[in-house]
């Protein structure tokens, strides 16, 4: 459960608590485009419509990994599960209240696409990702049921460090499926996540041998200059037996409290991002399916037909 010096703190840094676990917190491609501005990512790759995105954690302060890329704070994050968990629709609620709550100000600014503010207020999708690490939920199942009954689109991010609950999600299926591959090696991910865990390697690549089983997934690599970035055939031989349907490939960005643990040498161009995607697909045959410059981000997928989700 939060204390009250954690919920204060979170609330200082733009997250609204929900419950005793959750949160939600509006993301910056949300503000950007009920502005008028450019889309994230997600929206030119999978249809995403960011101004109709809520950005939620069931975990809020739940995490076996710190990995010295991650912007949020995690020095005081739990490796288990501790607290008596919220029931699922309770936190969907508060999370669509939240973010209403959180964008209530544009109403106010002369500049906001009307259209997209009104829009805002009936979300299409629920990225559950934002801080934490979600597949520790006890519930995340009936999570992802409820999503999925309100019409709305799933897309769960998840470090891949709980295969048991990506099993149990075979029947529970997310509308995509993301996995994080942090390294080429073990080693590697030793030193760049600085795993809580004895085992975190091998959860991984049982997370990995599950995505074949998925409807659609998705395989993420942050990638750091100095930590993460070399070895491309170490990393093709992984996604080989992942297969995922989409691999994204983006640069560790020098932001929040990743600037307290790495340098802005570590970030690498989004012409080295591409030039490593590059290298890796040379062992792959992936198609070359789209690449955000602002984000420094490539997208490699098997078709080139099944980029775009269906609306919920």
């Amino acid at each position: 459960m939060l204390s009250e010096q954690n919920r204060k703190t979170f609330c200082r840094q733009g997250y609204l608590p929900v419950g005793n676990h959750s949160a939600v917190k509006t993301c910056l491609w949300c503000k950007k485009a009920l502005r008028g501005g450019e889309l994230c990512y997600k929206g030119e790759f999978y249809g995403i419509q960011s101004h109709r995105c809520i950005q939620m954690t069931p975990a809020l302060t739940t995490c076996n990994l710190r990995c010295l890329w991650c912007w949020r704070t995690v020095e005081f994050t739990n490796a288990e599960w501790k607290d008596k968990p919220d029931p699922p629709k309770e936190i969907v609620d508060g999370c669509i209240a939240g973010q209403r709550v959180l964008l209530s100000g544009f109403g106010g600014y002369e500049k906001v696409n009307k259209k997209c503010l009104k829009e805002s207020k009936k979300p299409m999708h629920v990225a559950v990702s934002l801080i934490g690490e979600p597949t520790l939920y006890p519930k995340l199942p009936e999570l992802i049921d409820e999503i999925n009954s309100r019409g709305l689109t799933s897309f769960l991010v998840s470090n891949g460090t709980a295969p048991q609950m990506i099993k149990k999600l075979l029947k529970h299926q997310p509308t995509q499926l993301y996995v994080t591959l942090p390294a080429p090696n073990e080693m590697a991910f030793t030193k760049s996540c600085r795993p809580l865990i004895e085992d975190g390697w091998l959860r991984i690549q049982k997370s990995l041998s599950l995505l074949p089983k998925f409807d659609r997934s998705v395989v993420r690599l942050t990638l750091a200059k100095g930590l993460n970035m070399f070895n491309p055939s170490e990393y093709a031989g992984v996604l080989s037996k992942a297969a995922p349907d989409f691999i994204e490939l983006k640069a560790y960005m020098h932001l929040g409290f990743s600037r307290q643990r790495l340098s802005i040498e570590n970030m690498p161009s989004h012409e080295e991002v591409v030039a490593f995607a590059e290298r890796i697909n040379n062992h792959l045959n992936y198609n070359l399916s789209g690449e955000n410059r602002a984000s420094r981000v490539v997208l490699l997928s098997k078709k080139k037909n099944n980029l775009k989700i269906k609306k919920g």
